[in-house]
């Protein structure tokens, strides 16, 4: 960790996010240019039409894989260097897959077939892919798996706790502890089905997307297959229609599928810490912190507070690549490119969010006695319950009447039950609401918790 750092994800929290560095640092940037130029190169040996460039032997190509699969600090340290004479970023990526094959005799004479008929953004927007999608699914949505599967083990365990309800700040009718973690657990489940289905879409048409250069070279050649063949062997989806550069919904359309997990996440951070505040959950301490530099006695919620900041910065910069992304003047401008280097800050500091919670979620407990005693304390949460058995009975203004007797007030239980007694109900109607508590009347809570393990 380097306490110069101008930005905490590569400073102190360096620890947490390094897991993204080998896809969105400048050295996975490089890393992946490397890997399609290299790719791009071996293709064109596969493709008989493309008569001016020769097959490789497996040697050959086991050498021209090893160019990218064996990169490190080294080889990114040279094509900086090189970047420094040629002032351009991917003619240096070019020149140093060039040097490479140099060192082998036998490839000598494939050198210039390196990044033949490409523009820069055929290399870019293809690298651009492979790393927001190697991102997403190696270390994102396992971390976001983790956060589901956390909240889902508490969600079973304690699905019959119950529990009172806050609607508006207000106590309401009560529920189970459960059922209102597997709220969440429902919903991070949807809006992960959405990120594993994204599709990463990749182009490589040349200068303006027509083949231009390619059909003065090659006018026979079955470009837009050659194309289509080379796009999906690197594991992404063709686009076949665009300018000099891929679109970016679909980066756009990840990008938004992140913030709606985000906005669940705080959503639920927040709920936590509210839970907390109200004592019904506690936190274990821990050896050693120090909860406030002045007040000794202080566990404060900071897991949850840090995954809440984190949420909001992710947010922030994710959303203004959706917005910006799509959009480029003409055939295409460059403010796309140095958008696009902030993209792994959006992932990382949700990454951070994600393992924030998590690791907050380990030091909490269910405070069973709190709970009780709230629910003890707010009888009139029972006046639903009345009102609508007495609707069911056919009572005259049974809203009306539990209103007068409930609203603004603290009522007994042995208030509510004499209200009830005088009620003309069906036997075992009134014997139920009489035997009822706020602990009990909970519905089907505990049932519902069966949807948090997906169909």
């Amino acid at each position: 960790m380097s306490l110069k750092a101008l930005s905490p994800l590569d400073g102190r929290y360096e620890a947490q996010t390094s897991d993204l560095a080998p896809y969105f640092s400048e050295w996975a940037l490089i890393r992946f240019r490397v890997l399609v130029e290299t790719e791009w190169l071996l293709a064109q040996g596969e493709e008989g039409c493309l008569t001016s460039v020769r097959g490789f032997t497996r040697d050959e190509a086991d050498h021209i894989r090893r160019i990218a699969s064996t990169f490190d600090d080294g080889a990114a340290a040279r094509v900086k260097e090189i970047e420094r004479t040629t002032n351009h970023d991917v003619k240096a990526v070019e020149y140093f897959v060039k040097e490479r094959l140099d060192q082998t005799p036998s490839l000598r004479d494939v050198r210039e077939w390196v990044h033949f008929g490409c523009t820069s953004e055929d290399i870019n927007n293809l690298a651009h892919a492979l790393m927001l999608k190697g991102g997403v699914e190696n270390v994102w949505l396992p971390q976001a798996g983790k956060l589901v599967d956390a909240v889902r083990a508490l969600a079973e365990e304690h699905g019959t706790v119950p529990m009172l309800s806050h609607t508006h700040g207000q106590p309401a009718s009560p529920t189970t502890v459960g059922k209102e973690l597997a709220v969440f657990v429902y919903r991070w489940e949807r809006a992960l089905r959405q990120v594993r289905a994204q599709e990463y879409l990749g182009k490589f048409n040349g200068a303006v997307g027509n083949f231009n250069a390619h059909a003065a070279a090659y006018p026979d050649a079955p470009w837009e297959e050659i194309a289509r063949r080379f796009v999906t062997r690197l594991g992404l989806v063709y686009n076949p229609l665009t300018t000099q550069i891929e679109p970016h919904d679909y980066l756009a359309e990840c990008f938004h599928a992140l913030i709606r997990f985000n906005n669940v996440t705080l959503d639920f951070d927040r709920d936590v810490w509210a839970y907390i505040s109200a004592g019904y959950f506690k936190q274990r301490p821990v050896a050693g912190e120090v909860g406030s530099s002045t007040m000794p006695h202080k566990v404060n919620p900071i897991d949850f507070e840090n995954s809440e900041a984190n949420l909001g910065l992710s947010n922030a910069v994710l959303e203004h690549l959706a917005n910006k992304l799509p959009v480029s003047r003409l055939q295409r401008d460059l403010s796309d490119s140095s958008a696009l280097r902030s993209m792994g800050g959006g992932v990382a500091h949700s990454l951070l969010a994600l393992k924030s919670s998590v690791r907050g979620l380990g030091k909490l407990s269910v405070d069973t006695d709190a709970l009780q005693r709230d629910l003890d304390a707010n009888w009139e949460v029972l006046g639903e319950a009345v009102q609508t058995v007495m609707r069911k009975a056919g009572h005259d203004n049974p809203y009306e009447q539990l209103k007068e007797f409930t609203r603004g007030a603290r009522i007994t239980p042995d208030a509510l039950r004499a209200f009830i007694a005088d009620l003309d109900l069906e036997t075992g109607d009134k014997q139920r609401l009489l035997a009822m508590t706020p602990a009990t009347y909970v519905g089907l809570a505990a049932r519902l918790v069966k949807h948090v393990r997906p169909d």
